[in-house]
């Protein structure tokens, strides 16, 4: 696509596909845009993360469990401990596989084991599959 007429300042630019006939007209700056720092959303959730909570952290007074078959590709979920001790995140016979990041053993289904969230530490979940999730941040 290249610009036609002046491409700074604010007003309407129409750009012009070099592979069509077609335009595409965008008025600048758009007001319902943002752009820059955007803050990450608390969850309150208690016990067994949820699919509600992806993309959010969750700030834990208990222990929290990682469930199987629940989650898609690509979601992720932060948990903050907000206590003065140490957390559980239940993994055993729960999410089938759950690996720490950096470690090669498996730390979910009826052989894993469950994590301990040191206090307050943080934790990513990043789920690779429905049954699969890789866990970041200060748990082992």
């Amino acid at each position: 696509m290249k610009p036609q007429g002046n491409a700074s300042g604010t007003g309407t630019h129409t750009l012009q596909s070099a592979n069509t006939n077609s335009n595409r007209t965008a008025t600048l700056p758009d007001a319902d845009a943002t752009l820059g720092f955007l803050n990450v959303p608390v969850s309150s959730t208690t016990s067994t993360i949820a699919t509600s909570d992806v993309g959010k952290v969750i700030s834990l007074s208990a222990g929290i469990t990682i469930p199987n078959s629940t989650f898609a590709a690509g979601d992720v979920v932060s948990l903050y401990n907000n206590t003065s001790g140490n957390l559980t995140i239940t993994t055993l016979n729960q999410i089938a596989t759950a690996y720490v990041a950096g470690i090669n053993t498996n730390r979910g289904g009826a052989s894993g084991s469950n994590l301990t969230l040191a206090t307050r530490g943080v934790a990513t979940v990043l789920f690779i599959s429905a049954t699969e999730c890789v866990i970041t941040g200060n748990v082992s």
